[in-house]
């Protein structure tokens, strides 16, 4: 385990200071955002991102060492353990390379080679590998044991073996098992199929064309080693819901090739003929599924991973996303026949009132509706509108339109009205907490609360919700949940801690991902807020059961208090650090609240009059540029995408039309746009940029505010294409509106090649 740190130093190109200290405070329970910030001059300033992967190594080589003691004890009681085989054991760095050679001492059921040892035909075996050597011919092998005389000793009715060549293939299942089980040579192997295997696929005859999700895959092929992620995760699906049959196919000859270059020493015909069989079976019975599989998963698991990176960069930006403010509210669900569900919110988020309204049955309901929606705006003198995005929605903010008219006739200030997305919402009000917070209230209406919501604050109404629900995700169903959780998770909690939380409105899930809080302590914030009143100070919070010293350490600086006794706990500025506030506000002659939002005064420090054994520059430079604004909510300014009026069905879209949207969902292959017309059209990768880029999100970002033209309409299959492209460029440089990939050929290596060719890639593919 001491190595560890210097492993882990080299793989990360760390500083082995930084390393030791930053594993330090991670197993003393110290939280990633809690580190970055907070103990920055530990760390060599290592941000969240540099925290997690050397935690994630980490644990993964801890993982890693404790396997290999379980297997060196293994190996050793069967007494087969030499010091070769234990330094190569003991020098692993990879999960793969370690149980490859553990394989041919891995207890395993009983197979052909087992049997044989049990008839006694090991011995033969190894008088065959003593005669494959350099050198060996008919001329100077004993005239007196060629194969099959060298085999009929080895007949045994006693034991079943009934003939000579009974007693070979015996003695060939043996070798073919010590074969396919060398580490070297899977390892060869493995990487050749990942490196130069072509992945195909066709749908099922029984599935006609035209009649299936996965249409692009009916004849797909591409290179293994460039598949895109959520290709493969496509065709995992199909392959799962039986749809579509997969196939891996590469050049077996070149791989029999390679292993009897490596295996076969003898140029005596018989035992070459004999070797180059067992090779052969070898390779088919033992070796080639296996691989494929391995070589599979390997895809699979990078796939879920960039998957995962993904989805978690969308929910990121999701709950980043502009807050409108906590304002007056009114939040719809829109709906047709069901009616809109309206509810007023006040400043805090509260709920007020609600109704039922039909706009959309006839004039009548329709004048009734705007009566009540009116009044409800006067008399809660609500500013903003929340609308949901889905059925109805657009019919509803044509709606909402007149009673905005009709407010302004009557020289009532308008409310702001913004379509809001509304995925998950129906998740979050069916769950346990919304069930906790408004018992008493329809599945429907607590709909329309956490849409009013999500306007006010994106971040606090969207922790509420499995971040696997709010549709942000590509294949997030198809990938390792055990990954996405954790993944998510740690998105979730990054978000929460980059831009505080207000102890004295947050709610229970909102606290439960601050640095250091359980949801046990953050429902006992709760309890002790509900009895006891608003915290008054950040210290307050040592009151709160089980909220101790620990606890305080790694939160406060993350919770803020409004209208404090002492101004800095409203501010991103650690407790801990309180005195060196205090100390620059006397040296430059002011009260601490006076050097708050004074720039002027703050920038005039000199830093290195405050620097200290524990306090270095970096945790200085963050004091101060927080003195400057203090309690600054970091998120990007308000802004919302206005939908063109006229244009709120599929059918009303034409190619060539111009029309503002918001990214709602950011893939490997495009990024989907909501243009308000009840279906979210698809940028595809190549329509994002006029220049070349890698990844989708070097350009767009979920809840951006974009410009789009039209490029393509599918009415029957309800697909729109996008395009934000200069127009000119886009019609000389056009590209199809789908992610499907090219077919692409093996690619050959000659046996002489393979060696070299696969120790080079040995450390890629390992990773």
């Amino acid at each position: 385990m001491n190595s560890l740190p210097k492993i882990l130093a080299e793989e990360l190109s760390l500083g082995l200071d930084n390393v030791n200290n930053a594993l330090e405070l991670y197993q003393e329970g110290a939280t990633v955002p809690f580190i970055a910030r907070y103990r920055k001059e530990r760390t060599g300033e290592m941000n969240e991102i540099v925290l997690r992967n050397l935690f994630d190594r980490f644990e993964y080589l801890t993982e890693l060492a404790e396997r290999k003691t379980t297997i060196l004890e293994s190996i050793q009681a069967q007494g087969k353990l030499t010091d070769e085989l234990k330094a190569r054991i003991e020098s692993c760095t990879q999960k793969n390379e370690l149980e490859d050679l553990y394989l041919p001492f891995k207890p395993k059921r009983r197979t052909r080679a087992t049997i044989a040892r049990e008839k006694g035909l090991e011995p033969l075996a190894e008088a065959i590998k003593a005669l494959n050597v350099i050198g060996a011919t008919s001329a100077n092998l004993p005239t007196s044991a060629p194969l099959l005389v060298l085999a009929a000793a080895y007949i045994s009715a006693e034991k079943g073996v009934a003939s000579a060549e009974e007693a070979l293939q015996g003695a060939s299942d043996i070798l073919a098992e010590e074969v396919a089980e060398k580490a070297e040579l899977r390892a060869a192997v493995r990487s050749f199929i990942l490196q130069n295997a072509v992945i195909s696929s066709r749908v099922k005859d029984e599935f006609p064309e035209g009649t299936t999700k996965f249409e692009m895959y009916r004849t797909y092929s591409c290179a293994l080693k460039d598949i895109q992620p959520h290709n493969m995760l496509a065709l995992r699906r199909g392959e799962a819901e039986e749809i579509l049959s997969l196939s891996i196919e590469f050049d077996e000859e070149y791989i029999l090739s390679y292993l009897q270059k490596k295996e076969i020493l003898t140029g005596q015909v018989e035992i070459f003929d004999f070797l180059k069989t067992m090779l052969k079976d070898a390779f088919a019975r033992l070796m080639k599924f296996t691989l494929i599989g391995e070589a599979r998963l390997e895809k699979k698991i990078a796939a879920d991973e960039a998957s995962v990176v993904n989805f978690g960069e969308n929910v990121r930006n999701l709950l980043l996303a502009s807050p409108a403010g906590m304002k007056p509210t009114l939040g719809i669900d829109p709906g047709f026949r069901s009616g809109c569900k309206v509810v007023a919110l006040d400043h805090t988020g509260k709920f007020l009132e609600y109704h039922a309204v039909f706009p959309h049955n006839s004039k009548n309901e329709r004048e009734r509706a705007s009566a009540l929606v009116q009044d409800m705006i006067e008399r809660h003198k609500l500013e903003l509108i929340a609308i949901g995005n889905g059925t109805a929605s657009r019919e509803t903010d044509e709606f909402a339109s007149e009673v905005l008219q009709a407010l302004e006739a009557r020289g009532f200030a308008k409310p702001v009205k913004v379509t809001v997305n509304e995925s998950g919402a129906s998740v979050y009000s069916a769950s346990e907490v919304a069930i906790a917070e408004f018992p008493d209230l329809d599945i429907t209406v607590r709909g329309a609360i956490s849409i009013g919501r999500r306007l006010q604050d994106p971040l606090a109404e969207l922790v509420k919700i499995d971040p696997k629900s709010i549709g942000v995700g590509q294949y997030q169903h198809d990938v390792d949940q055990k990954l996405l959780k954790k993944k998510l998770e740690e998105t979730v909690e990054s978000c929460v801690n980059f831009v505080g939380v207000d102890v004295n409105t947050a709610s229970k899930e909102l606290l439960s991902y601050v640095a250091g809080i359980s949801e046990t302590v953050a429902k006992n914030i709760i309890d002790h807020r509900n009895s006891n009143g608003a915290f008054s100070s950040r210290k307050d919070l040592l009151k709160v059961a089980k909220f101790g010293p620990k606890t305080f350490e790694q939160a406060a600086g993350f919770l803020r208090i409004r209208n404090a006794a002492n101004p800095l706990d409203n501010s991103s500025v650690h407790p801990e650090r309180y005195n060196i506030v205090a100390q620059m506000a006397k040296d430059t002659g002011v009260e601490v609240a006076q050097l708050l939002n004074s720039p002027e005064v703050s920038r005039k420090i000199a830093l290195k009059n405050y620097i200290t054994e524990e306090v270095g520059e970096p945790t200085l430079r963050d004091i101060v540029k927080e003195l400057e604004k203090p309690g600054r909510d970091p998120r990007a300014e308000f802004r919302y995408a206005e939908f063109q009026s006229g244009i709120s069905e599929i059918q009303h879209l034409t190619i060539g039309m111009q029309l503002e949207g918001v990214i709602t969902n950011v893939t490997n292959f495009g990024a989907f746009v909501d243009v308000g017309v009840h279906q979210d059209g698809l940028i595809h990768i190549s329509q994002l940029a006029d220049r070349f880029i890698t990844h989708p999100t070097d350009v767009v970002k979920v809840g951006q505010i974009v410009k789009v033209r039209v490029v393509e309409v599918n009415v029957a299959l309800k697909r729109v294409s996008l395009s934000m492209k200069n127009e000119s460029r886009a019609a000389s440089n056009h590209a199809p509106s789908n992610d499907k990939q090219p077919s692409r050929p093996a690619v050959k290596s000659s046996p002489n090649d393979m060696v070299s060719q696969l120790e080079q890639l040995k450390q890629k593919f390992a990773k």
